[in-house]
């Protein structure tokens, strides 16, 4: 009799649990194109343009994803899809590293109450004008709210599952608030000696409302030191109000399919928790209490930025030019009256802040 206990066999449906090639294939796949991604949004000449590895991840994905990719789809679709939805959620969550509550305090209730009626206000001016007006379905509208009110591409993702929407419905959305980010980018510090506002009050008109983060640093420099360090502290001060907007923005969409199947025997299912925005929060706090060092902090906001790098590429292979192009100009103007609002409404709301506090 033998003295070894036998190893047992693995069956076939332990296997089948196991990452495969096209999981692997995918993940790499992804990961490449955010690698050139991350690339060239190092380059000195891009950093001064403030186009962000995101902006480059999905349009480097978009454009093998309309040549090279659909003939190595059947061997990459289980790992680009991860990377679209599940690295996209870690993602956002990891980029709760960027912001402390003690940042968002040092802009004070002004700075607090200025975000949130900018964010409601944006959100809802998009909803209105996206589908009354230009006639749009309601996920575009929600996705390009989301970026132009709260803080861009990052916004976007993260509305998608909370809209359910496609991935060229995304891609456009993107698209807008970066076409109106980046012209904000380079208008807001032209019109800074106009405005009659001190450098730290330009400071909070750039964070509360330009699109994207690397665009409001570049606009920021592009002022000064005074105006870059508030716009930052501002911005982020709006980020770290994407958790609960998207948990109401949940409840809404609960409310309306509920009021929508009144009398009716099948009933909407009870609002999903977006977790990933609970997490973020989480990831907030514990970056507040100082057990996180700087480095280490650092480090995973590093990673978020790879990760949803990745989550672009792999949202821009999903998308067809077509689809895009099939979407029309609507999305566009809806961004560019939302622009607009921001513009002019969001210096106006600015100045009387500012008298109230």
């Amino acid at each position: 009799m033998s003295l070894h206990r036998s190893t047992p066999a693995l069956s076939s449906s332990q296997f089948a649990n196991w990452p495969g090639a096209s999981w692997w294939a995918g993940l790499a796949l992804a990961g490449a194109i955010a690698g050139a991604g991350l690339w060239l949004a190092n380059l000195e000449s891009m950093k001064n343009m403030g186009f962000s590895a995101l902006t480059f991840a999905i349009v480097l994905g978009m454009a093998l994803g309309n040549s090279v990719f659909p003939r190595i789809a059947p061997h990459t679709s289980t790992g680009v899809d991860f990377c679209k939805a599940r690295l996209l959620r870690l993602g956002i969550i990891l980029f709760g590293f960027r912001l402390t509550f003690q940042e968002a305090a040092s802009v004070g209730a002004a700075g607090i109450v200025l975000d949130a009626v900018i964010i409601l206000s944006v959100y809802g001016l998009a909803m209105g004008v996206g589908t009354r007006i230009l006639k749009m379905d309601r996920q575009t509208c929600m996705l390009v709210g989301a970026g132009s009110a709260i803080c861009g591409a990052a916004a976007v993702m993260a509305m998608e599952p909370i809209a359910r929407a496609q991935a060229h419905k995304v891609s456009v959305a993107v698209a807008t608030v970066v076409v109106f980010g980046t012209i904000s980018m380079f208008l807001y510090p032209v019109l800074y000696p106009y405005l009659g506002m001190s450098e730290h009050a330009f400071g909070i008109f750039i964070g509360s409302t330009v699109h994207e983060v690397a665009q409001v640093v570049a606009a920021g420099d592009a002022v000064g030191p005074v105006a870059a360090s508030t716009a930052v502290v501002e911005k982020m001060l709006r980020v770290m109000m994407l958790a609960p907007f998207l948990m109401l923005v949940s409840w809404w969409v609960y409310r309306r399919a509920r009021k929508n199947t009144a009398g009716s025997a099948t009933k909407p299912a009870a609002p999903a928790l977006p977790w990933f925005a609970v997490w973020f929060v989480v990831a907030v706090g514990l970056n507040s209490t100082g057990l996180v060092s700087p480095q280490l902090a650092h480090m995973l906001v590093q990673f978020s930025t790879v990760l949803l790098a990745m989550a672009m590429a792999a949202l821009g292979l999903r998308t067809h030019v077509s689809a895009i192009r099939q979407a029309g100009a609507a999305p566009l103007a809806l961004a560019g009256v939302l622009f607009l609002f921001l513009l002019f409404g969001g210096y106006g709301l600015n100045l009387f802040v500012s008298q109230l506090f």
